[in-house]
């Protein structure tokens, strides 16, 4: 039985729900990088960071290719990178937002001018 649309779509945005598997994806956007690299970027265990990587490889985000001792992770198409510069858009008027809205909320109250003669007709 195949799954719905809205389904696998689900699925693809919980894949991508871990901080430090959106770290490794934003690393990996400008090329690709050796594990070591990306250990010394992100402040994480060896083990936890194979468990992320495995994770990004199992779902076809990312490829790793083994030269000699040294694994170098990169994205395994474009279009992961686009997708992180529309998150990157969208949180950036999410939260400019946010902030006028903080500006109003935080001038002061002034009292509303009554009205001469403001009752009702």
């Amino acid at each position: 039985m195949q799954v719905p649309l809205y389904q696998a779509k689900a699925e693809f945005f919980r894949m991508l729900g871990h901080p430090v598997r959106i770290r490794v994806l934003e690393l990996l956007q400008h090329g690709p990088v050796p594990v070591r690299d990306l250990l010394a970027d992100i402040d994480i265990e060896p083990s936890s960071l194979s468990q992320q990587l495995a994770v990004l490889r199992r779902s076809g985000i990312v490829v790793s290719v083994r030269e000699g001792s040294t694994v170098t992770y990169a994205l395994a198409g474009g279009d992961v990178a686009e997708l992180l510069r529309a998150a990157r858009r969208i949180l950036t008027e999410l939260l400019a937002g946010q902030t006028e809205l903080l500006a109003e909320l935080r001038q002061v109250d002034v009292p509303v001018p009554s009205v001469p003669g403001g009752g009702e007709e």
